[in-house]
Protein backbone atom coordinates (compact mmCIF):
# COMPACT_ATOMS: atom_id res chain seq x y z
CA UNK A 1 0.00 0.00 0.00
CA UNK A 2 1.59 3.36 -1.19
CA UNK A 3 0.06 6.53 -0.19
CA UNK A 4 -3.03 5.25 -0.39
CA UNK A 5 -5.32 2.20 0.97
CA UNK A 6 -6.83 -0.41 -1.70
CA UNK A 7 -10.43 0.49 -0.55
CA UNK A 8 -10.08 4.07 -1.80
CA UNK A 9 -9.21 3.34 -5.67
CA UNK A 10 -9.44 6.96 -6.97
CA UNK A 11 -6.79 8.33 -4.12
CA UNK A 12 -4.55 5.43 -4.65
CA UNK A 13 -4.59 5.78 -8.64
CA UNK A 14 -3.24 9.81 -7.66
CA UNK A 15 -1.49 8.88 -5.27
CA UNK A 16 1.08 6.26 -6.68
CA UNK A 17 1.66 8.81 -9.56
CA UNK A 18 5.62 10.01 -9.35
CA UNK A 19 2.72 10.96 -6.16
CA UNK A 20 8.28 38.16 9.22
CA UNK A 21 8.02 34.63 11.86
CA UNK A 22 5.59 33.96 13.98
CA UNK A 23 5.40 31.43 16.44
CA UNK A 24 1.76 31.11 18.59
CA UNK A 25 1.69 30.00 22.40
CA UNK A 26 0.71 26.27 22.52
CA UNK A 27 -3.39 26.52 23.17
CA UNK A 28 -4.75 26.24 26.68
CA UNK A 29 -6.27 22.88 27.30
CA UNK A 30 -9.53 22.41 27.99
CA UNK A 31 -11.85 20.38 30.71
CA UNK A 32 -12.87 16.66 29.51
CA UNK A 33 -15.22 16.66 26.75
CA UNK A 34 -18.81 17.58 27.01
CA UNK A 35 -21.70 16.12 25.04
CA UNK A 36 -22.63 18.21 22.03
CA UNK A 37 -25.23 18.65 19.69
CA UNK A 38 -25.68 17.61 16.26
CA UNK A 39 -23.60 20.26 13.82
CA UNK A 40 -24.74 23.62 13.31
CA UNK A 41 -24.54 24.10 9.31
CA UNK A 42 -23.96 28.00 7.98
CA UNK A 43 -25.64 29.21 4.07
CA UNK A 44 -23.73 32.46 4.62
CA UNK A 45 -20.64 33.74 5.94
CA UNK A 46 -22.64 36.36 7.43
CA UNK A 47 -24.85 33.70 9.19
CA UNK A 48 -21.52 32.32 10.76
CA UNK A 49 -20.32 35.23 12.43
CA UNK A 50 -23.38 36.32 13.97
CA UNK A 51 -23.33 32.61 15.20
CA UNK A 52 -20.07 32.95 16.34
CA UNK A 53 -19.91 36.60 17.73
CA UNK A 54 -22.09 36.30 21.23
CA UNK A 55 -20.19 32.93 22.06
CA UNK A 56 -16.81 34.21 21.48
CA UNK A 57 -14.56 36.35 24.15
CA UNK A 58 -14.80 40.14 23.02
CA UNK A 59 -12.73 40.48 20.45
CA UNK A 60 -11.82 37.31 19.49
CA UNK A 61 -13.17 36.84 16.08
CA UNK A 62 -11.71 40.41 15.06
CA UNK A 63 -8.23 39.21 15.77
CA UNK A 64 -8.75 36.40 13.44
CA UNK A 65 -6.74 36.70 10.31
CA UNK A 66 -5.23 39.97 11.72
CA UNK A 67 -2.86 38.35 14.20
CA UNK A 68 0.16 37.14 12.19
CA UNK A 69 -0.36 33.13 12.36
CA UNK A 70 -4.35 32.90 12.59
CA UNK A 71 -6.76 32.69 9.80
CA UNK A 72 -9.82 33.92 8.73
CA UNK A 73 -13.48 33.71 8.96
CA UNK A 74 -13.50 32.93 5.47
CA UNK A 75 -10.96 29.98 5.97
CA UNK A 76 -12.82 28.62 9.08
CA UNK A 77 -16.20 28.94 6.13
CA UNK A 78 -14.39 27.37 3.79
CA UNK A 79 -13.31 24.12 6.12
CA UNK A 80 -17.17 24.35 6.99
CA UNK A 81 -18.43 23.98 3.28
CA UNK A 82 -15.57 21.37 2.31
CA UNK A 83 -16.68 19.43 5.68
CA UNK A 84 -12.88 19.60 7.07
CA UNK A 85 -14.38 20.60 10.31
CA UNK A 86 -17.74 21.02 11.96
CA UNK A 87 -18.70 23.88 14.53
CA UNK A 88 -21.27 21.57 17.59
CA UNK A 89 -23.49 23.34 20.21
CA UNK A 90 -22.96 21.68 24.13
CA UNK A 91 -25.79 20.29 25.10
CA UNK A 92 -27.96 21.25 27.99
CA UNK A 93 -26.32 18.17 29.98
CA UNK A 94 -22.84 19.27 29.23
CA UNK A 95 -21.13 20.45 33.08
CA UNK A 96 -20.63 23.93 33.45
CA UNK A 97 -18.58 26.19 32.24
CA UNK A 98 -18.87 24.52 29.15
CA UNK A 99 -18.03 26.08 25.86
CA UNK A 100 -20.44 27.55 24.28
CA UNK A 101 -19.39 26.45 20.51
CA UNK A 102 -16.65 23.80 19.66
CA UNK A 103 -15.05 23.00 16.62
CA UNK A 104 -14.44 19.77 15.99
CA UNK A 105 -12.07 18.17 13.50
CA UNK A 106 -10.15 14.57 12.58
CA UNK A 107 -7.01 14.54 11.99
CA UNK A 108 -4.65 11.93 10.44
CA UNK A 109 -1.32 12.61 11.50
CA UNK A 110 1.41 10.88 9.46
CA UNK A 111 4.44 9.17 11.12
CA UNK A 112 6.78 9.20 7.97
CA UNK A 113 10.21 7.24 8.57
CA UNK A 114 13.61 7.19 6.32
CA UNK A 115 15.81 4.53 5.62
CA UNK A 116 17.66 5.42 9.01
CA UNK A 117 14.73 5.83 10.84
CA UNK A 118 14.51 9.36 11.07
CA UNK A 119 11.12 11.12 11.57
CA UNK A 120 9.73 13.61 9.32
CA UNK A 121 8.75 16.70 10.83
CA UNK A 122 7.20 20.17 9.49
CA UNK A 123 9.28 23.34 11.13
CA UNK A 124 7.15 26.23 9.67
CA UNK A 125 4.95 27.17 6.43
CA UNK A 126 4.70 30.15 4.39
CA UNK A 127 1.41 31.78 4.11
CA UNK A 128 -0.12 33.53 1.50
CA UNK A 129 -0.17 36.89 3.23
CA UNK A 130 3.74 36.95 3.75
CA UNK A 131 3.55 35.44 7.18
CA UNK A 132 6.20 32.64 8.24
CA UNK A 133 4.38 30.38 10.66
CA UNK A 134 6.54 28.18 12.89
CA UNK A 135 5.26 24.78 13.22
CA UNK A 136 6.57 22.54 15.67
CA UNK A 137 8.18 20.32 14.72
CA UNK A 138 5.55 18.86 13.87
CA UNK A 139 4.54 15.54 11.91
CA UNK A 140 3.18 15.85 8.57
CA UNK A 141 -0.98 16.22 9.01
CA UNK A 142 -4.15 16.64 7.22
CA UNK A 143 -7.92 17.13 8.02
CA UNK A 144 -10.04 14.59 7.22
CA UNK A 145 -13.14 14.75 5.15
CA UNK A 146 -16.45 12.90 5.58
CA UNK A 147 -16.33 9.37 5.10
CA UNK A 148 -12.50 9.33 4.24
CA UNK A 149 -10.36 6.60 6.20
CA UNK A 150 -7.20 7.94 8.32
CA UNK A 151 -5.09 5.82 5.13
CA UNK A 152 -6.61 7.61 2.67
CA UNK A 153 -6.49 11.33 4.36
CA UNK A 154 -2.70 10.64 4.75
CA UNK A 155 -1.85 9.86 0.92
CA UNK A 156 -3.70 12.98 0.01
CA UNK A 157 -1.46 14.93 2.53
CA UNK A 158 1.56 13.30 0.41
CA UNK A 159 0.38 14.18 -2.75
CA UNK A 160 -0.50 17.83 -1.85
CA UNK A 161 2.67 18.61 0.64
CA UNK A 162 5.57 16.65 -0.57
CA UNK A 163 4.37 16.47 -4.17
CA UNK A 164 3.28 14.45 -7.23
CA UNK A 165 7.03 12.67 -7.02
CA UNK A 166 7.14 12.15 -3.42
CA UNK A 167 6.59 7.95 -3.20
CA UNK A 168 5.50 7.37 0.64
CA UNK A 169 4.07 3.73 1.88
CA UNK A 170 1.23 3.65 4.11
CA UNK A 171 1.89 1.11 6.98
CA UNK A 172 -1.55 1.87 8.70
CA UNK A 173 -2.82 3.29 11.54
CA UNK A 174 -2.78 2.95 15.33
CA UNK A 175 -6.12 4.25 16.44
CA UNK A 176 -7.04 7.51 17.79
CA UNK A 177 -7.13 9.67 21.01
CA UNK A 178 -8.99 12.94 21.36
CA UNK A 179 -7.74 16.13 22.91
CA UNK A 180 -9.58 19.30 23.74
CA UNK A 181 -7.80 22.84 23.52
CA UNK A 182 -8.27 26.30 22.04
CA UNK A 183 -7.54 26.82 18.42
CA UNK A 184 -4.28 27.99 17.32
CA UNK A 185 -5.61 28.98 14.33
CA UNK A 186 -8.95 30.70 15.53
CA UNK A 187 -8.10 32.45 18.78
CA UNK A 188 -10.82 32.05 21.23
CA UNK A 189 -12.75 28.82 19.74
CA UNK A 190 -12.56 25.66 21.58
CA UNK A 191 -11.39 22.65 19.22
CA UNK A 192 -11.96 18.86 19.81
CA UNK A 193 -9.15 17.11 18.05
CA UNK A 194 -9.94 13.51 17.16
CA UNK A 195 -6.01 12.40 16.18
CA UNK A 196 -5.50 9.24 13.82
CA UNK A 197 -2.23 8.31 14.17
CA UNK A 198 -0.99 6.82 10.69
CA UNK A 199 2.42 5.66 10.34
CA UNK A 200 4.68 5.34 6.45
CA UNK A 201 7.82 5.25 4.62
CA UNK A 202 9.99 7.34 2.14
CA UNK A 203 10.20 4.84 -0.57
CA UNK A 204 11.74 7.71 -2.94
CA UNK A 205 10.95 10.82 -4.31
CA UNK A 206 11.72 12.87 -1.09
CA UNK A 207 15.19 13.73 0.16
CA UNK A 208 15.79 11.79 3.22
CA UNK A 209 18.78 13.83 4.80
CA UNK A 210 18.83 17.68 5.60
CA UNK A 211 15.94 21.05 5.49
CA UNK A 212 14.18 20.85 2.47
CA UNK A 213 11.04 22.71 1.35
CA UNK A 214 7.96 21.71 -1.00
CA UNK A 215 5.25 23.67 -2.69
CA UNK A 216 1.63 23.33 -1.13
CA UNK A 217 -0.94 21.93 -3.78
CA UNK A 218 -4.40 21.13 -2.47
CA UNK A 219 -4.89 24.98 -1.45
CA UNK A 220 -5.93 27.06 -4.87
CA UNK A 221 -6.47 31.12 -3.79
CA UNK A 222 -9.48 31.14 -5.93
CA UNK A 223 -11.29 28.25 -4.21
CA UNK A 224 -10.20 29.57 -0.79
CA UNK A 225 -12.18 32.37 -1.67
CA UNK A 226 -11.53 36.38 -1.13
CA UNK A 227 -10.02 37.01 2.31
CA UNK A 228 -9.03 33.38 2.93
CA UNK A 229 -4.97 33.15 4.15
CA UNK A 230 -3.52 29.80 2.29
CA UNK A 231 -0.37 27.87 2.71
CA UNK A 232 1.76 28.41 -0.50
CA UNK A 233 5.15 26.52 0.98
CA UNK A 234 6.29 23.65 3.02
CA UNK A 235 9.44 23.56 4.96
CA UNK A 236 10.94 20.01 6.78
CA UNK A 237 13.31 18.27 8.49
CA UNK A 238 14.55 14.87 9.60
CA UNK A 239 14.88 14.37 13.61
CA UNK A 240 16.17 11.14 15.21
CA UNK A 241 14.54 9.62 18.17
CA UNK A 242 17.43 10.33 19.92
CA UNK A 243 17.24 14.10 19.71
CA UNK A 244 13.74 14.11 20.44
CA UNK A 245 12.17 13.07 23.39
CA UNK A 246 8.61 13.14 22.21
CA UNK A 247 6.98 16.27 24.22
CA UNK A 248 7.81 18.03 21.36
CA UNK A 249 5.90 15.77 18.74
CA UNK A 250 3.13 15.43 21.07
CA UNK A 251 1.85 18.82 21.60
CA UNK A 252 2.05 19.48 17.98
CA UNK A 253 0.33 16.69 16.82
CA UNK A 254 -2.14 17.98 19.53
CA UNK A 255 -2.75 20.81 17.75
CA UNK A 256 -2.36 19.95 14.19
CA UNK A 257 -6.29 20.56 13.49
CA UNK A 258 -5.68 24.14 13.50
CA UNK A 259 -3.02 24.40 10.99
CA UNK A 260 -3.01 26.66 8.14
CA UNK A 261 -4.64 24.66 5.38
Amino acid sequence: MENSPPPAPAAAAQATRPDPVHRPEDPAPMRPSSPLRPPVAFPTLDSLAAFLRPRLPPGALASWGAVPGTKTLANLFLELAVGDCALHAPTDAAPPPAPRVVRAVHVATVRIRNSRGARLVETRQLLSDGTVRRRGPRPLSEKMRPGESPEAAAARAVREELGARAHVRILGGDGARVEERESASYPGLPARYVLHAVDAEVVDGVPEDGEFETEETGEDDGDAGAGAITVKRHYWDWIDDDDDDGDSERKEVAAAGARAH
